[in-house]
């Protein structure tokens, strides 16, 4: 995993994940799942940033690598 990403909110994710084609598919408590074909990522939603290890799973599920996730914000 090459590349430092900055810190980012549920909501900032949420937007980058709409932006590359997911949709809102349900919510279990505080995490919301997102899905695009065959994709799943879940994305905790809270007030605060999203820890680096979350992000960088979350980035694994969309099939993207850091570089190509980084051109979207």
């Amino acid at each position: 995993m090459s590349g430092i990403l900055p810190s980012l909110t549920s909501k900032e994710i949420i937007k980058i994940l709409e932006r590359i084609g997911f949709n809102f598919y349900r919510q279990s408590g505080s995490h919301r799942i997102y899905v695009k074909g065959e994709l799943q990522v879940i994305v905790p939603f809270h007030n605060r940033d999203i820890k680096k290890g979350t992000l960088y799973q979350i980035i694994k599920g969309t099939g993207l690598s850091v570089e190509e996730f980084k051109k979207y914000l």
